[in-house]
């Protein structure tokens, strides 16, 4: 058995490690059903965020059931296939961020452990690029790149002295712990937090950046005729782009306000794909998530000068009305006029 899944077990002076896992139900359509599958988790744990995806806390569980946590996140994944046809992807840790780096890393429907190790934690960490690690996003990447430091080896290996100055006092001595798998943030138990999503799956790897930024057009598109028909908005947004490899990048942002007009979402969405500085990547699948869902009745609009933004949003109305009654493609894009594009919806 490798560094990578070795079982949890006692650690000397320490007790039992505890156990993270990140749980990612796939192409969930109904909210009821997502609450099923959310106390399907509560028959493992009390100790849940029911955050897209989901984080559990199995520290306790792995005594009470006398049981690894490999074994008990396949039995999550077959209860899930098994009793509501769902499949999930499941990553896990001894802290939030090994479970959700090893979540990205794994191949849908599949688990990946990390097992509660020094030894496992740098076999897993010290190889992925900088840009991998939770905290870091393009522009401090390339700030450490001007360094030598393109993985996260290199990065636990440079002094938490030297990276304080290229970063700040506070950002370079939490990214020097998290790259040595230092995280202790717990898994608190909170409110459910609604989310839809919908994405776009690729007829084969694709490397245009154009055809990329055409399905977030489609997909942002979708997301706003969606919120605007439930009579929502959403507070932010969340990009994952999936490669051929199998691996996958999540990026999320907080609007300026409340909205579920489709240009602000294509805007953002975007600004996230930018973001990545994507060089000829090969991309099997983007999905963008609209969070923090509220009624659109209790939200407040800030006002601007000129007529330009209230006309976007009369024609909004005029567009969804004749979708309403005439189906969803009767009005798109311009851009997309000619490229029919086939979106999977994940509530």
């Amino acid at each position: 058995m490798n560094a990578l899944t070795q079982p949890y077990g006692e650690r000397a002076g320490t007790g039992r490690s505890r156990c993270i896992l990140r749980v990612h139900f796939h192409e969930v359509r109904d909210p009821a059903l997502l609450d099923e599958l959310l106390t399907l988790i509560k028959d493992f744990t009390p100790v849940w965020q029911p955050l897209p995806p989901d984080t559990v806390d199995l520290t306790g569980s792995l005594t009470y059931f006398d049981d690894n946590p490999q074994h008990i996140a396949q039995m999550i994944q077959i209860r899930a296939l098994a009793l509501y046809g769902v499949r999930t992807t499941i990553g896990g840790g001894n802290t939030v961020q090994l479970a959700t780096m090893a979540a990205a890393a794994t191949a849908p429907g599949r688990v990946t452990i990390i097992a509660p190790t020094d030894a496992a934690t740098a076999v897993f960490l010290r190889p992925r690029r900088v840009a991998d690690l939770p905290g870091i996003g393009p522009a401090t990447a390339k700030t450490l790149a001007r360094y030598g430091i393109s993985t996260i080896g290199e990065l636990a290996s440079t002094p938490a002295t030297v990276l304080t100055r290229i970063l700040g006092s506070a950002a370079g001595r939490q990214l020097h712990a998290r790259a040595r798998g230092d995280d202790p943030r717990p898994v608190t138990r909170t409110a459910l937090v609604r989310s839809t999503s919908t994405s776009h799956t690729f007829a084969r790897d694709e490397l245009d950046a154009g055809e990329h930024r055409r399905a977030l057009l489609g997909l942002a598109d979708e997301l706003g005729l969606r919120l605007r028909t439930k009579g929502e908005v959403c507070r932010s947004l969340t990009l994952t782009v999936r490669y051929a490899d199998g691996s996958s990048t999540t990026r999320s942002r907080a609007l300026t306000e409340a909205s579920h007009h489709s240009p602000v979402l294509a805007a953002a969405a975007r600004d996230l794909y930018a973001g990545l500085g994507l060089q000829r990547a090969r991309v099997t699948q983007i999905a963008v998530r609209a969070e923090q869902l509220a009624a659109a009745d209790g939200a407040h609009h800030q006002l601007q000068l000129g007529d330009t933004d209230d006309k976007a949003h009369r024609l909004e109305v005029v567009t969804d009305a004749a979708r309403s009654r005439f189906g969803t493609h009767v009005i798109k894009p311009a851009t997309l006029a000619e490229h029919h594009q086939e979106t999977g919806v994940d509530p």
